[in-house]
């Protein structure tokens, strides 16, 4: 998370998430603090972990078939900080997030992750065949058919 000065009479800072970076399994969980000499400051949250659901595959689909790829984070701001609290690569789930009212920033997908995702969408998932939509037709069966005599 990185905290962002701005130059308002209404704020004084903005939150975003400025990354997602996988990291090695059963780390810890945690925030280490940095900061820089222009009052950037940045949060390195440890100990997430992306589940994987088969319910979610069409997101995930979507999600890795996109021009860019992105992990999608749900954070709320606590009193001093901003802090993530749930981290996805699925489309849809992260639509839901921002329908709920939700706080989500996507960041671009780390390439270990991508090349993770690749394969378990490949073998979970499979797009529902299109089907041709058949629409009601008022002028079948002669329903509005008027007989001129």
């Amino acid at each position: 998370m990185e905290r962002v000065p701005v130059e308002s009479r209404w704020v004084n800072e903005r939150w975003q998430v400025s990354a997602a970076v996988p990291e090695p399994a059963g780390t810890a969980a945690g925030a280490e603090r940095v900061s820089d000499e222009a009052g950037r400051e940045w949060w390195f949250w440890h100990g997430f972990e992306l589940e994987l659901h088969r319910s979610e595959g069409e997101g995930y689909w979507l999600n890795v078939t996109s021009p860019e790829p992105r992990v999608f984070v749900r954070w709320r701001q606590d009193e001093d900080r901003a802090v993530p609290q749930y981290v996805t690569v699925s489309y849809n789930e992260a639509a839901r997030w921002l329908d709920g009212g939700e706080q989500v920033d996507g960041v671009p997908m780390a390439a270990p992750i991508h090349a993770w995702l690749v394969p378990w969408v490949a073998e979970n998932y499979r797009p529902e065949p299109r089907r041709k939509v058949r629409r009601n037709d008022p002028f079948k069966d002669g329903a509005f058919r008027r007989d001129r005599e």
